[in-house]
């Protein structure tokens, strides 16, 4: 349904730097790199989320997050950790999430800029 999404960012720099954690631990890499753009995603030049310099860049409000997907509950707490190293809040660690599905694995983060930010997979153990 989606090509992609954009979203604003006021430093470049410090959102890269927990993206490049973040969406690493979860298979994504820098697809494109521009003085006012970043994107992310599998293939070269085919980006899924881009970051745009944006200096009055504001988060959406309540009920608005970005979940990806995850390959693995590993990489969930992977992510995890590595945005929160990169600068990003702790918003719910890695874990199953019942009240979502039994099989609901998701980690909860909060950007630099406010963006609310979930990993998760939703599949049972192979």
């Amino acid at each position: 349904m989606l090509h992609h999404l954009s979203i604003g960012v006021r430093d470049l720099a410090l959102a890269a730097r927990l993206y490049d954690a973040a969406l690493g631990a979860l298979g994504f890499k820098r697809v494109f790199e521009h003085d006012t753009a970043i994107g992310y995603g599998v293939e070269e030049d085919k980006d899924l989320l881009c970051l745009k310099l944006r200096p009055d860049a504001a988060a959406p409000g309540p009920g608005f997050h970005l979940a990806f997907a995850a390959p693995s509950r590993s990489s969930v707490a992977a992510c995890h950790s590595a945005a929160l190293q990169a600068g990003g809040r702790d918003n719910g660690a890695a874990g199953l999430r019942p009240d979502y599905g039994p099989n609901y694995y998701a980690c909860f983060l909060i950007d630099p800029d406010g963006y609310h930010i979930e990993a998760v997979i939703n599949a049972p153990l192979p």
